[in-house]
């Protein structure tokens, strides 16, 4: 089982690429959520100068953000920088849809977009819809070392419901999954795989990457203690934002269930957010960096083990061995060091998977 990492961070995020290298991590993942964390594009480019084997990647893309002609150029400009390194994962979109008070894309705008980026990276003319019309494109100079055509990048789709698993193994892109628990990682591969069965194709010829949100507790730590909460405790923060705005924008993943009169309590606040007709503005502050004080009362002990992998290290080792018996060939984790306190997360993530 490969051992990865999803950065949300600033600018200085590409260090946490270098370093995972150095600690042999597989892929080094940046989130694409223009409204709230640095472009991943520019932080892919300076890790791909700054490392030489780590595989660097969208986690992930959100079609809306670039058109898929410049996402096309921007991944094959990068496999120039880090030829045959490069990771393309895409989705409908959340935290960088939602920080403008947008609800996910079609899915049939991701499967064209998915089309025409894959098309376009294997120097083929292909056909782009865009601003109502239907035209032939092509890179023009496909045939120099302007850009990397050469070398294949990987195209994973993020596929948290039914429908957008079965358009993943429709389009034979490789799936990316967001943890929540372990019987919700059991059911989405049992899913997944059906979806690939369904499609003519074998599960096996792909890839299934699973992303996790947590914290390796060292002895005498809780989930809420200081590192967990900072750590553990936006993550755990983004599924009560998904459940405040189910009803205007659509759920993410499953339900994990809070309790009702936390809810209630965390609505009260929600409706306190200013401008009414922007309250997202507010909500999506620190989406996935860190706790707002506003909402840190909400993000308790028990909600965090529900929501993320926040446990002893023995017994993390127990449940991502779980995974892998699942069918998961590669666990992705979500980590920032911008405290200086929390450096040493990548040690602390390869420490855990040592042991598995």
């Amino acid at each position: 089982m490969k051992t990865s990492v999803t950065i949300v961070q600033g600018a200085d995020g590409w260090k946490i690429a270098k370093r995972a290298e150095e600690l042999g991590y597989h892929s080094a993942w940046f989130e694409d959520s223009q409204m709230v964390v640095a472009d991943p594009v520019v932080m892919m480019a300076v890790a791909a100068a700054h490392t030489s084997r780590i595989r660097l990647g969208t986690g992930v893309l959100i079609p809306s953000n670039r058109i898929a002609p410049q996402a096309a150029n921007s991944f094959a400009s990068l496999n120039s920088l880090a030829p045959g390194r490069m990771d393309m994962a895409v989705g409908t979109g959340f935290s960088g849809r939602r920080a403008m008070g947008l609800g996910p894309i079609k899915m049939q705008d991701l499967k064209h977009y998915v089309e025409v980026f894959g098309a376009l990276l294997r120097n083929e003319t292909t056909e782009w819809e865009f601003e109502g019309k239907r035209r032939k494109i092509r890179f023009v100079n496909g045939d120099t070392d302007i850009t990397n055509l050469v070398d294949p990048v990987s195209i994973y789709i993020a596929a948290q419901g039914p429908k957008m698993r079965r358009l993943a193994a429709a389009l034979k892109a490789n799936w990316v999954n967001l943890y929540s628990s372990l019987d919700a990682a059991l059911a989405d591969y049992k899913d997944m795989r059906d979806a690939r069965l369904q499609a003519g194709t074998s599960p096996d010829a792909f890839k299934s990457k699973i992303v996790i949100s947590g914290c390796p507790l060292a002895e005498g730590e809780r989930p809420d203690s200081p590192r967990p909460m900072r750590q553990a405790g936006p993550m755990a923060a983004i599924w009560i934002h998904n459940i405040v705005e189910m009803e205007q924008f659509g759920e993410l993943g499953t339900n994990t269930g809070l309790d009702k009169e936390i809810l209630e309590q965390y609505r009260r606040l929600y409706q306190s957010y200013e401008p009414a007709d922007a309250r997202y503005l507010w909500l999506h502050r620190g989406h996935g960096l860190f706790l707002r004080e506003d909402e840190a009362k909400f993000i308790t002990a028990d909600w965090i083990k529900k929501t993320t992998m926040t446990a002893p290290v023995a017994e993390l080792r127990e449940q991502i061995r779980e995974l892998r018996n699942i069918g998961y060939d590669d666990v992705s984790f979500i980590m920032n060091t911008y405290h200086p306190a929390d450096s040493d997360m990548p040690e602390r993530w390869m420490e855990v998977m040592e042991g598995v």
